[in-house]
């Protein structure tokens, strides 16, 4: 008997065709081939739903440019990821790729001076290969139960989502959430988790926004999923894509800002267009939301639209600012960052950072006089109740 050839995928191909062999990017069901491609790179619609750019699988490599050479039609390929079978594909046509003009399709630029552009090209090989496949990735199958599971338990009728990186979570994330608590039955909250290394890790953005919602939300309102965020949501068509992943979830609503990326106006055949015009098509409301500061007139969180103070008056919550307090160590004001969620990072970011942890818990925090062993996370929410001592201010 034959043994079947082998293409070699990352596991963020690998991801990305779990998701479409689950049906989360419906009507998006199988690899598509030369001709549907074309199409669709065209329109910019499949099967009457907007989809932005074709999907294919072209690994790059030298030993699936071989294989990629050989295919034949109804030939059995086999999908390998980290030296393990993950899947296998029957191989219905081989064809190039124009490597400039599919950057182009994805994020509007093959500039590689864009993050997006550089990963992605890193990885794109010259011939894409189409056919029905099977895969297996647990993650994916596991995040389309904890959804049903949730919704048959909370019985809930109208479920909204957000789609949030949390890098890190802020003071006007947390209040994006609450508003989009109080027009849904449950909250699915999709935590971007990329296959790059920037940014504070998943699991430390995992256990802040959980610390958040274990203490500060409802119980059964909110549940916080995994989104593995590959190649096919960046750029400026990310908006369409996760409204369809949203959709095919189960989600009734997708909730985004007003400063997202993707909301941009664009030129499409001399008509000024938005992404709304892209997503009509598409069985999801879209609902945005304000941009919020902290006013140090008003003393609180507003909207931008609606204080009356200027600009000189708000703090903005600048996510890469507040990041690179974190990552200098630093303890973000509480205005930005809620002290529960500085203190989980921190100690999560620096591990083992003091010498004598208790000895300066000892000597810098008040106490009950008795010796207690104290966490990093607890001396870092002692710490930032000295901050917050007026009477010496």
């Amino acid at each position: 008997m034959q043994k079947n050839k082998s293409l070699y995928i990352d596991t963020e191909a690998l991801s990305t065709l779990a998701l479409v062999k689950e049906g989360l990017i419906t009507p998006v069901d199988k690899l598509m081939n030369a001709k549907e491609a074309k199409e669709v790179d065209r329109t910019k619609f499949y099967k009457g739903v907007p989809f932005p750019f074709a999907f294919v699988l072209a690994p790059k490599g030298e030993r699936n440019h071989k294989v990629l050479q050989t295919l034949q039609k109804g030939e059995k390929v086999n999908l390998i990821t980290n030296g393990k079978k993950v899947g296998e594909l029957t191989v219905d046509d081989t064809f190039a790729i124009d490597i400039e003009q599919r950057l182009t399709n994805i994020y509007g630029t093959s500039d590689s001076s864009n993050p997006g552009v550089k990963n992605t090209r890193i990885r794109l090989g010259t011939i894409a290969v189409s056919g029905e496949y099977t895969v297996e990735y647990p993650l994916i199958t596991d995040n389309i139960k904890r959804i049903k599971n949730m919704i048959a338990k909370t019985g809930a009728k109208f479920v909204s989502s957000i789609m949030l990186a949390a890098n890190p979570l802020n003071r006007a994330h947390e209040r994006m959430i609450r508003q989009s608590l109080g027009s849904c039955d449950l909250l699915i909250i999709f935590l971007r988790k990329p296959f790059t290394s920037e940014g504070l890790r998943y699991d430390i953005r995992y256990n802040a926004l959980t610390t958040f919602i274990d203490n500060f939300l409802p119980s059964n309102k909110v549940l916080v999923i995994p989104f593995e965020n590959s190649y096919i949501f960046a750029g400026y068509n990310e908006l369409i894509l996760d409204a369809l992943l949203a959709k095919n979830y189960g989600c009734n609503q997708l909730i985004v800002g007003k400063n997202h990326g993707g909301l941009g106006l664009y030129y499409d055949e001399n008509r000024l267009n938005s992404v709304f015009d892209r997503c009509k098509d598409i069985d999801i409301e879209i609902k945005t939301i304000d941009e919020y500061v902290y006013c140090d007139t008003c003393k609180t969180l507003v909207s931008t639209r609606t204080c009356p103070h200027g600009q000189h008056h708000h703090v903005h919550y600048h996510s890469e600012s507040i990041m690179q307090l974190i990552q200098s160590g630093l303890i973000p004001p509480s205005i930005l960052v809620r002290k529960e969620v500085s203190a989980n990072i921190l100690s999560a970011l620096f591990p083992d950072r003091f010498k004598n942890l208790q000895e300066m818990h000892y000597a810098l925090i008040p106490g009950s006089g008795l010796l207690e062993k104290q966490s990093e996370e607890q001396f870092y929410l002692d710490l930032i109740a000295l901050y917050q001592t007026s009477s010496l201010t």
